[in-house]
């Protein structure tokens, strides 16, 4: 009978494991508003309806039409502001952020502005033109646009498991703050369920 040692033995197998990791994979293309959903974690299919139906859903309340009439029709300033991720896994809330940033431009009902580190670097640009533009092309300070609201949120979540079965629940919250006022415009919340069996 043949005896194998111990060194040997895991030599073959990490060959082995090497020769497997080396297969090429099989990668096809699909349509990125295809729902697939692989680990049950969150996506961007979560991210993308998640953002369209909130933002429709707020701009379907009657603070928008209260702005508009207040202010001869015109529409109201918004700026995408924090989503807090608070959420068992990670999450780059910036891409939901641009989700609802891509919705509200789509909808044209608002006008959007800049925030955060975008808004610091068109800043530190328009600095620089003061420097290094000519008079003509050059940008000026204090012509910003105000935005009249803020939407702010967070991403929650809450895990149930056993065994080989978890349940994983997603809450996202978002509020609309009138930044004069400091009132709040519009609460929204919107509820995922995941079951997932291995």
């Amino acid at each position: 009978m043949f005896k194998m040692n111990a060194p040997a033995l895991i030599g073959i197998l990490m060959s082995a494991a090497v020769i497997q990791g080396c297969a090429p994979r099989k990668v096809t293309r699909v349509d990125e508003k295809q729902q697939i959903d692989i680990s049950g974690r969150w996506n961007n299919t979560d991210s993308r309806l998640t953002a369209e139906e909130m933002i429709a859903s707020a701009l379907g309340e009657n603070w928008l039409s209260e702005f508009s009439q207040q202010h001869g029709g015109k529409k109201p300033v918004v700026i995408v502001g924090m989503v807090t991720n608070k959420s068992h896994e990670h999450i780059d809330a910036e891409t939901f952020v641009k989700d609802m940033e891509r919705t509200f431009v789509t909808t044209q009902k608002v006008r959007l502005v800049q925030g955060g580190a975008k808004r610091e670097e068109l800043r530190g640009e328009r600095a620089d033109q003061q420097k290094n533009a000519s008079v003509s092309t050059m940008k000026k300070w204090g012509l910003e646009v105000g935005a009249d609201y803020i939407l702010q949120g967070s991403i929650n979540s809450i895990v149930d498991s056993h065994k080989r079965q978890m349940v994983v629940y997603y809450q996202v919250d978002l509020e609309l703050t009138d930044l004069q006022s400091n009132e709040v415009k519009w609460i929204g919340n919107k509820k995922i369920a995941k079951y997932v069996k291995n």
